[in-house]
């Protein structure tokens, strides 16, 4: 039988080695675009460690998962379709199969970052609780409001890092070349708050460790390509 903290240790070893030799791969040998190819793979393993280290996988959390792919699938279909979101843009092949031109493995990613934000955000927020007398914390209206900015501000910092590297690694363009909108991360945020809304509503564990340290894994990743690559 495999305990929680067995579970934590082995998502996070594979999560390391994949990375680092996503980064090795990429810049330092011959075989970048082999690398760059198997982004789908590395995206589809992450989720799945995130989902293998939950505590008490209850329907709540499979709400919130499903919620999360198919409200990624659909927003973007809009914006790559209309402009009306995000702004306009078009996905390349690298991210794999695709549901009228958005590669249906974005709703993983949506799924993966709103849920590492939230989860890091929740349990930074009780322990900032923690420190404060009982009859000195702000309402429950306050906190909500809070949890909501801050989560939302994180998974929008993550796209502001993302970006650049995606671009060049060919995840997606955006038009005129090169030209990221402010309106995207306008929308990435208002998107990110109504699934987190969910989040803090739904009934389900919000204390994996895992979240966290991917989270962490993937902002690193993402900044030691944009800065060498």
């Amino acid at each position: 039988m495999i305990t929680g903290n067995q579970r934590q240790n082995i998502a996070l070893f594979l999560a390391i080695l994949f990375h680092v030799c996503g980064v090795i791969g990429i810049l330092f040998t011959p075989y970048k675009q082999w690398f760059i190819n198997n982004t789908p793979l590395t995206l589809l393993l992450m989720a799945a460690l995130l989902i293998f280290t939950q505590k008490d996988k209850t329907i709540s959390f499979w709400m919130f998962a499903v919620l999360c792919f198919a409200t990624g699938v659909i927003v973007e279909i809009v914006g790559v379709n209309t402009g009306y979101l995000f702004g306009n843009y078009s996905y390349g092949t690298v991210l794999g199969p695709k549901i009228y031109a958005v590669p249906w493995l974005i709703g993983v990613n949506w799924f993966t970052t709103v849920f590492c934000a939230g989860n890091i955000i929740h349990r930074l927020n009780e322990w900032l609780l923690q420190k404060i007398d009982v009859e000195k914390r702000p309402s429950a209206t306050v906190q909500t409001l809070s949890f909501l900015f801050d989560a939302a501000t994180l998974t929008t910092v993550f796209d502001w890092v993302l970006e650049p590297t995606a671009i060049r690694l060919g995840y997606w363009q955006w038009q005129p070349e090169g030209e990221i909108p402010l309106f995207n991360f306008v929308c990435w945020f208002a998107v990110s708050a109504v699934l987190l809304t969910v989040f803090r509503l739904l009934k389900f564990d919000k204390h994996n460790q895992f979240a966290l340290h991917l989270f962490i894994i993937q902002l690193l990743f993402f900044l030691v390509l944009q800065t060498f690559l």
